[in-house]
Order: structure tokens, then sequence, then C-alpha cells
């Protein structure tokens, strides 16, 4: 299970590792932490993640975003809640690529808005899935 955390939104997306393959799941419109976690503890009952990713933002250059401490923040945060292994993943341009997924699927403006935060978390995982497969290594459950 992947996050593309949001100070107000954050996007969720779930996946199979041993297939490589990752699907947007919701956005978690939640401002606060006790309201943000008591719907990713909703999610992680339903889905059993065996792993969780974070996208951590930073700028073009490699440095961080002033979001990137937040999102490392709330990475710890998630390890300590449900004691589930939490991996970083560097989330440049993820964004980018989610909007651009979007209007390639031919995707109204307002479906963009609605979708975007779950496709960015989608590339995020994604993103791990091909950083982090092993030949031969059949695991699921991200």
């Amino acid at each position: 299970m992947a996050f593309d955390f949001g100070e107000k939104r954050t996007g969720v997306a779930v996946g199979d590792l041993g297939m490589g393959t990752a699907h947007p799941l919701t956005t978690i419109a939640a401002e606060d932490n006790n309201s943000r976690f008591v719907a990713i503890s909703a999610l992680i009952d339903e889905w059993q993640p065996a792993e969780l990713v974070v996208g951590v933002p930073a700028y073009d250059d490699g440095r961080e975003h002033p979001v990137g401490r937040l999102a490392r923040r709330f990475a710890q945060r998630l390890e300590g809640r449900f004691g589930i292994a939490t991996h970083l993943v560097d989330e440049r341009l993820t964004s980018h690529a989610a909007e651009g997924r979007l209007r390639e699927a031919g995707a109204a403006r307002r479906k963009i808005r609605q979708s975007l935060d779950a496709v960015a978390a989608q590339v995020i995982l994604q993103t791990y899935f091909s950083t982090r497969r092993e030949p031969g290594a059949a695991q699921s459950g991200a």
C-alpha cells in the first residue's frame, strides 16, 4: 500500500509486488492526523498490506521539498502505529506523471482533480516495485 502524503489530501494505492502492478485506491481528505489515521487504519484492516510505501517530495535539483519532512514523519508514524515495514520513495514529478496518465486516458478536468492524489500514489508504488523487485521473488501485498 502506498501513500502520496499531503497536508490536506493523501492519495492511496494498492498493488501486488509479485506481479509488479499498482492501482489507485482512494484519496483521504483529512487535514488532522486523527482523522487521517482512522481512515488509514480502516484501509489497512481491509487490505492487509505486507509493506507500506510513502512518497517523499523533492525539488528537481534533489533538495527536499518542505512537505518532504512531513512525509518522513508520516512514514515513521505509519510504521510505529501499524508495525508494518514502511519504505520511502523519491516522488519527484509523480503528480505530473499522474496528471499525464489521466489526461492520456481522456479524463475531464474535474476527474483529474478527484483522482490525482490516488494516481500519484499508484506512480509511487510502481516506482517502488521497479526499484525493489528481485528476480524470481514471489512477494505480494504491498
